[in-house]
Order: C-alpha cells, then structure tokens, then sequence
C-alpha cells in the first residue's frame, strides 16, 4: 500500500513517515502544495494524508484537483478544531478529519479504515480471550499458558491483552509505546523491546508453541503459526 502524506511542517511529517512505515506502508511526502497536488494527481497512491495549512496551495485546493481525476480515499489534517473547516472538507470529498495534536494510533487506525473502503473493524468486545494455550481473563487482568498462571506486571498485561486483542496483526513500537505508555515514539527509547523481553520469558519461552513474534523492521504480531 503506498501512502502520501502532504505536510509542511518537517516533524510531523518525518513522524508519521516513520510510524507509517513501521506498519508496513510505503509511504512519500510532499512539503508543500503545489508538489503535492503534482504526485497526489499523477502518482498512484491508496491514500492521501492531507494538512490543510499548505504553503503554495492549501489543502482544499489539492483535494478539489484531486477530485478532477482520482477517488483516492483522503484524511485531512488541521490544527484548527473548526466545524466549518470539517463541513469544508468533507463536502470537497476528503473521506475523515483528524485535528491535531493526534495520537498517532488514532491515524493509523483512520488509515486502516479508509484503505479497507468500508465500516472499521472494533476490537472484539469478549472479556476472555484464547490463542491455542493462552487464555485471558480481561476483566480480571489475569493470564495463563497451559493451565499455569502467569505472574504478570500491569504494564506487561496491558501489553499481552493488546497484543492478543490485535491477534495476527503486526504492531508497530510506535504503537505499543502510545498505547501502552501513553508515550510518542522515541527512536532512542527502548522500552518496549525490553518489556516484549520480559514478556516473552514469562508467557513464550517455557512453553510451546511460540506465540509471540518478532517481524524485522515492522515490529511484534502475537499469533499461532502451528
């Protein structure tokens, strides 16, 4: 899935290009207005991630001349909460509206929507969750692996009930830092792989099958591969 995010201002954008392509989208990003009108109309992109505070044209304008010739699904971004702004939008067909400051989790979980062209998946409401021997009580913020508990800290059981909650998706460290720690992505931060460490001797290493797994350069997917 290619992405385009249109976004002058240079840390946001490096930020959700970072994050982006943690999750697995390739993803290129335009500065301005006018260079991004030129690739959103001539490239060939599943997405466009599009400010409105533009300089050269702003926003409504690259969505008005992205309309002329693609139906690409589009998420405007403003850092003004207005609803004529919104009502704006989304009447020139931008498909969401994100305000800033946003948590990134919050975007790419907009972005799935939006790329699967129909209603979001929700997370399954059940308070118990089973992937071959892992149960998890979610209520009772309890956990076990073939029928032997599992001494986990709060931190760790969050991150074990996301994890299982997302079964077979890829989870960036952008994500699990927000969603667990409440924390931005920090490159020079390691604190979620030392806790998958820690997690994974306690609930994966004493027994089998493995369940949790590393996918190099995207980040941790908890599944069955038996």
């Amino acid at each position: 899935m290619r992405i385009l995010v249109i976004e002058d201002e240079a840390k946001l954008a490096d930020y959700v290009k970072r994050g982006l392509s943690e999750a697995g989208y390739t993803v290129d990003v335009a500065r301005d207005g006018i260079e991004g009108r030129y690739l959103a109309t001539e490239g060939d992109y599943q997405l466009v991630v599009l400010d409105i505070m533009l300089p050269g044209v702003d926003g409504f304008g690259v969505l008005a001349s992205l309309r002329e010739k693609h139906n690409t699904p589009v998420l405007m971004l403003t850092a003004r909460d207005l609803v004529e702004d919104r009502v704006r939008g989304l009447q020139a067909g931008a498909d969401d509206y994100l305000v800033k400051p946003f948590a990134f989790s919050e975007l790419l979980a907009r972005v799935a929507a939006l790329l699967r062209r129909g209603p979001a998946h929700t997370e399954a409401t059940n308070t118990k969750l089973t992937i071959n021997n892992l149960e998890m009580d979610l209520i009772g913020r309890k956990a076990w692996r073939d029928g032997q508990r599992l001494e986990l800290t709060a931190k760790e059981f969050s991150l074990l009930a996301l994890l299982a909650r997302r079964k077979g998706q890829i989870l960036s460290r952008t994500t699990l830092a927000e969603q667990v720690w409440d924390m931005n992505f920090d490159s020079d931060t390691n604190v979620v792989e030392v806790a998958i460490r820690r997690l994974r001797a306690k609930m994966d290493d004493p027994f089998r099958p493995k369940l949790l797994h590393n996918v190099r350069g995207m980040g941790y997917v908890l599944e069955d591969r038996t």
